[in-house]
Order: C-alpha cells, then sequence, then structure tokens
C-alpha cells in the first residue's frame, strides 16, 4: 500500500513534486552541492585542473572513445571528491569525537578519491604515450 500524502508532506515535501517542477528543483539542489563543493580545498583543486583537462581531452584524444575516457576520468574524480565529502561531513554531524568507525568510513572515502586519481592518471599517461611515443 503507498504511503499516505500527508505522512509524505510532513516527512518530505519535495517528494510530492513531479514533473518539470521536480527536475527544476533537483537541478537547484545539485547546483548547491556544487556551491557547497568549491568551499573545499580539494574539489576546488580537481575542478580548476578540469579547466585545463576537459579540452585537452579533445585535443589529445584521437576517437570519441579516448575523449571519453579522458573527460570521463576526470569527472570521475570530481565524482568521488564530492562523496567523499559529503561522507567526511556526515560523520562531522554526527559528532567531532573520535570514532573508529567514523575513521573507518572517512578512511574509505579517502581510498576512493586515491584510486580514482590513479585511474585517471594512468588513463591520461596512457594517451600521452600514444600520441607522443616514437
Amino acid at each position: 500500500m503507498p504511503p499516505d500524502d500527508t505522512v509524505l508532506t510532513a516527512v518530505n515535501p519535495q517528494k510530492l513534486r513531479t514533473g518539470l517542477d521536480r527536475i527544476r528543483h533537483a537541478a537547484g539542489y545539485s547546483l548547491q552541492g556544487l556551491r557547497a563543493g568549491w568551499d573545499e580545498p580539494a574539489f576546488r583543486q580537481e575542478a580548476i585542473a578540469s579547466v585545463v583537462l576537459l579540452p585537452a581531452a579533445f585535443w589529445l584524444g584521437r576517437s570519441w572513445v579516448e575523449v571519453a575516457l579522458l573527460t570521463g576520468t576526470v569527472l570521475l574524480v570530481m565524482i568521488v571528491e564530492l562523496l567523499n565529502t559529503g561522507i567526511e561531513t556526515a560523520i562531522d554531524r554526527i559528532g567531532p569525537e573520535w570514532n573508529h568507525l567514523s575513521k573507518r568510513a572517512k578512511d574509505m572515502g579517502s581510498a576512493a578519491v586515491l584510486l580514482s586519481l590513479t585511474l585517471c592518471a594512468g588513463v591520461w599517461c596512457a594517451a600521452l604515450a600514444s600520441r607522443f611515443a616514437i
């Protein structure tokens, strides 16, 4: 049985939005998330690097697949950084005291960022080597 609309309204009125209104509000929340991400130094550095790397991907890539891999890995780093920041923010909201589970969650988020950066660097190095190898 579907939940009662009055319960949804009390808990989260956003769930009742439909159509273009829902899309417009979702886009607004996404932009707020990007603005919040900009306040994080790591995300800001990656965003600034992407201003150079994304256009360079179109120059460096020899096919649409290469361009997609180059741009995709850059965007993946930014996505993972935003998710890591979300995890850290949620953990910090719980409380400032040290907890091994909180540390574990933050460490795993950091590891995810490291892996995405490693993947990005590997794809870019392979593309550069392919392009400039003699």
